[in-house]
């Protein structure tokens, strides 16, 4: 495949995570003309967290688009570059149970990377989350009931999702666009990739679906719920589904009404922001206490750290 394309530089923050975003779709049309793809969406969104964050926080973007029968490719692992420190993917329209080719080849690099590179940490959205679950060992299928879960939706926290979004509410609101989801989170029991110590935290649950995102320590933070969708977001993915066919339209009318009610969006990003950059901002003390000349020498002493490593670790609770 080659190199993957250059990093968009976004802040001059001193705290800076690099983040590769995996396109699992496109945007409708009318956002890809104002904005771009799923992955400006993102870029935006954690800008906007890591600006607003205290401390602020930086990001660097690169984007690749991966649905291979559309023209994507999935990148092979050494084509991922050694500064990258966290992988995110999208949600899609595809199914993250299919059978497709290029969906098991995504499955096999999420493998080949959570066991080779313990220092990258792994994100999802909706199908991005249902894609690691099961590339972890969890079972995905339709809802049961057949009903999708639509727009703006509250998810109850577990006492780990109230420490991860640092709030003593017991609900947290994000927009739903989904049929599928997640039957079990990941266990040691599911893949030989956890081991029997590894700590998988569900931090929140709806009617609907019951594991609406999981947690590992230093590895895994995916979300069901689309924290990067607007208003429009939600009215243009309603719109796109209505016409394929598997929305119907009352109910797509009905989440509508929904689409400009206040969510959580920007809570969950910065959650996700502090997940990638934990054990950096660590080390970036220990430069700043020891005095080594750079935080690229810190970052390499961290990464000389990590290996050689090929089981699962930094398993614990939420720190």
């Amino acid at each position: 495949m080659g190199p993957l394309p250059a990093c968009q530089t976004i802040s001059n923050h001193p705290d800076k995570v690099r983040m590769l975003v995996l396109e699992t779709d496109e945007t409708h049309p009318d956002t890809q003309k104002e904005i771009g793809g799923f992955g400006e969406v993102f870029n935006n969104l954690f800008i906007q967290a890591g600006d607003d964050h205290d401390p602020q926080l930086g990001i660097e973007t690169m984007m690749q688009y991966i649905v291979e029968p559309e023209g994507g490719e999935v990148p092979r692992p050494d084509d991922i570059p050694e500064d990258v420190h966290a992988i995110l993917i999208t949600g899609s329209e595809w199914d993250a149970h299919g059978d497709d080719e290029w969906i098991h080849k995504l499955m096999t690099f999420i493998k080949y990377i959570w066991t080779h590179r313990p220092d990258i940490k792994f994100t999802g959205i909706c199908f991005g989350h249902q894609i690691l679950c099961r590339a972890l060992g969890s079972r995905i299928a339709p809802s049961a009931s057949g009903e999708w879960e639509l727009s703006h939706t509250p998810i109850a926290l577990s006492s780990v999702g109230q420490d991860l979004f640092r709030t003593k509410d017991t609900h947290i609101h994000l927009h739903q666009m989904h049929l599928d989801h997640v039957l079990n989170a990941p266990s040691h029991s599911t893949t030989p990739l956890l081991s029997a110590d590894t700590k998988v935290h569900t931090w929140g649950t709806t009617d609907h679906t019951d594991v609406q995102g999981v947690y590992i320590q230093k590895r895994l933070f995916t979300s069901q719920g689309h924290m990067e969708f607007s208003e429009r977001h939600v009215k243009r993915q309603l719109e796109m589904r209505v016409e394929a066919g598997s929305v119907e339209e009352n109910d797509a009318l009905e989440a509508a009404e929904r689409a400009d009610w206040l969510h959580d969006g920007l809570v969950v990003a910065k959650a996700v922001l502090r997940f990638f950059m934990e054990m950096m901002i660590s080390w970036r003390r220990v430069v700043l206490w020891v005095g080594l000349k750079s935080w690229d020498e810190c970052f390499d002493g961290w990464r000389s750290a990590q290996e050689p490593h090929t089981a699962p670790r930094n398993n614990g609770e939420v720190e």
